[in-house]
């Protein structure tokens, strides 16, 4: 990816070169070229250098670390200032479960998470705001006639990549904030799950706005998940993403494991007196279960019994 790219310089087709061995290269890599980079038909430059990443965003296919499956790691993307969570207010409903998860990869990433939530012509978003008021997420709501000023501006000068469910509306907004980058638009289906659209992940350069200086951005569209492992997480990585959380864990003993079977740990008695919302310890909980494989993996996006969670 070519950060300093204008909207009318060429797109150069470029294979790896032999000598990186196998070194892979994902999207939003910055890369060294040689060869013709012109761009014209036929031509072809080779990818002889990839530099050392900002910051590198994974996921993992499931917490299970007890089969290779769960063990696997697989490198979204690479270079992002910012990873947008996109979720549905309904149809499909949101996930907290799911954002929970996306937001301990951004902040393991040491990426600025931001909330995206679509749909909000059909549903409003109090209930998923209360749910995070203590971490003062940053977010926007975004209908099909909204504007979206807002959200350009929180793109402007950043690499921003989307992760959500399918049919959440990614590809739609991806559509709507880059009108040329075409992306299929599917359906959801009558139990709330949405059709994967998108096969693979893409760089797309913002356009830039009438009376607007600056950079405005890339977006990088990934396809739509139905799970974010986070087996590639230490313990103390995940209790990072609960930042509304982390405090109380100062008053538990030395090697608490933060389980709901360790009977002075802090965390309970910071939540009964109402300094967080249990269902964020819950959460919290199910992904230290799930990361040592006593979850549920098929669905570790539900939160049991969070009425957001749609189950």
């Amino acid at each position: 990816m070519f950060p300093d790219a204008g909207p009318d310089d060429p797109t150069v087709t470029a294979m790896r070169a032999r000598e990186l061995g196998r070194k892979s290269v994902v999207v939003g890599d910055r890369v060294s070229l040689v060869g013709d980079t012109s761009g014209a038909p036929g031509a072809l430059a080779r990818i002889v250098r990839i530099a050392e990443r900002r910051s590198v965003l994974r996921r993992t296919a499931e917490d299970d670390a007890t089969t290779a499956e769960g063990r696997l790691e697989r490198v979204v993307v690479a270079n992002a200032d910012q990873l947008v969570i996109v979720s549905a207010l309904a149809d499909p409903p949101p996930r907290t479960g799911f954002i929970d998860r996306c937001l301990v990869a951004a902040y393991d990433a040491d990426i600025e998470p931001l909330l995206c939530l679509t749909k909000a012509d059909l549903a409003g978003p109090e209930a998923v705001l209360g749910y995070y008021t203590e971490l003062e997420l940053p977010y926007v709501l975004i209908r099909p006639d909204s504007d979206l000023a807002a959200l350009r501006a929180l793109l402007a000068g950043r690499v921003s990549v989307l992760v959500g469910h399918s049919g959440v509306g990614k590809s739609t907004l991806v559509n709507r904030l880059v009108p040329e980058a075409d992306r299929a638009v599917g359906t959801v289906s009558a139990i709330g799950r949405g059709r994967h659209t998108s096969t693979s992940a893409v760089a797309l350069r913002l356009p830039p706005q009438p009376h607007a200086d600056g950079d405005p951005g890339w977006i990088i569209d990934t396809p739509g998940v139905r799970s974010f492992g986070l087996a590639h997480v230490s313990a103390e990585s995940l209790l990072h993403g609960f930042p509304d959380l982390v405090e109380a864990t100062v008053d538990c003993p030395a090697n608490c494991q933060h389980t709901a079977e360790e009977a002075d740990c802090a965390l309970d008695a910071w939540v009964a007196g109402g300094k967080a919302d249990p269902r964020r310890l819950a959460s919290y909980r199910r992904l230290l279960a799930s990361r040592s494989g006593e979850g549920d993996p098929r669905e570790p996006e539900r939160n049991p019994g969070d009425p957001l969670a749609g189950s």
